[in-house]
């Protein structure tokens, strides 16, 4: 049977829609890649594809979006609320069937070396294609983010995993790795004081002792005049959607404020929600295998 990879890149453009629609027809123009879904936030001036493939088709696509940013996105102009360090910001792999991660592992060094040796873009592999473990967590090889990079990448403890220690005038650099499924998830907030939500994101997220797989930064949403608490699940099999929802719902009480939505961008892997729904419902002896008519069918 065929092996199929997820690639989900993250493109630091969600302003201009024909900049959007160049990098999607850049991504389709591969034989064998299906794009499932891509969407853009202007807030954050951000896009995130997924799409899915045979793994040398993937690849493929993941590269031709990369120069086709590289191309069109210029960083030195760039401003938006979600952090970020390149124009093609992250290029995750994640393995879906017949593929192991050692395999997609292997794929991200021979992407990261074609971005660097073809479009002159550093590359740091990260997650679970790191070569050292200071780089498993993308928060901290982002950090510093475009404007502080080009005296970053000069420190021998971060110099590129490929190219030259030096960053593109207009990319940036990118991040590219294998890694477990991710849920990007924000929650907004009834409060434009950002601050709520910067002090939300701190205690939910586990870098400052908060909950286990939970990254978390707090963002304003400028066209709603909205603080947003903006998170990504690395493992929701080891905290749940639901939980992460009701600890914010706690604390924003805390600050006389509530919930008034959330959102999930890009695509999601169905036990989560699944999840969510035992939880509220209360469900008793409930078995998503034979209970949930496409799992039953499937």
């Amino acid at each position: 049977m065929s092996s199929i990879i997820e690639c989900i890149p993250n493109f630091s453009e969600g302003r201009r829609p024909e900049v959007i629609e160049a990098i999607a027809e850049a991504i389709k123009s591969v034989d064998g890649i299906q794009l499932l879904n891509y969407s853009s936030d202007q807030s954050h001036n951000r896009s995130v594809f997924t799409f899915i493939g045979a793994p040398e088709s993937v690849k493929e696509a993941a590269f031709k979006g990369a120069k086709k940013a590289a191309e069109l996105i210029d960083m030195t102009k760039h401003k938006g609320e979600h952090p970020r360090m390149g124009a093609v910001d992250v290029i995750p792999f994640v393995p879906v069937k017949n593929i192991t991660m050692q395999e997609c592992v292997n794929l991200t060094k021979e992407l990261g070396e074609k971005i660097a040796r073809e479009l002159s873009i550093p590359v740091f592999l990260y997650e679970e294609s790191a070569t050292r473990p200071e780089r498993r967590n993308l928060a901290d090889i982002r950090r510093g983010e475009f404007e502080g990079m080009a005296e970053k990448i000069k420190d021998p403890a971060w110099a590129p995993d490929f190219g030259k220690a030096e960053i593109h005038p207009t990319a940036g650099v990118v991040a590219v790795g294998a890694r477990m499924p991710l849920i990007a998830y924000n929650v907004n907030l009834s409060t434009s004081d950002i601050n709520i939500a910067r002090n939300i994101a701190k205690i939910i997220r586990e870098s400052s002792g908060g909950l286990k797989c939970v990254k978390a930064i707090g963002v304003m949403l400028e066209d709603r005049n909205l603080a947003q608490v903006s998170i990504n699940m690395t493992n929701y099999e080891k905290t749940s959607l639901y939980r992460v929802f009701e600890l914010i719902r706690t604390e924003a009480r805390r600050y006389g404020v509530h919930i008034v939505g959330s959102e999930i961008v890009g695509l999601t892997p169905m036990n989560a929600l699944i999840d969510v729904a035992k939880f509220y419902l209360q469900l008793e002896g409930f078995d998503d295998k034979k209970q949930v008519l496409e799992n039953y069918l499937l």
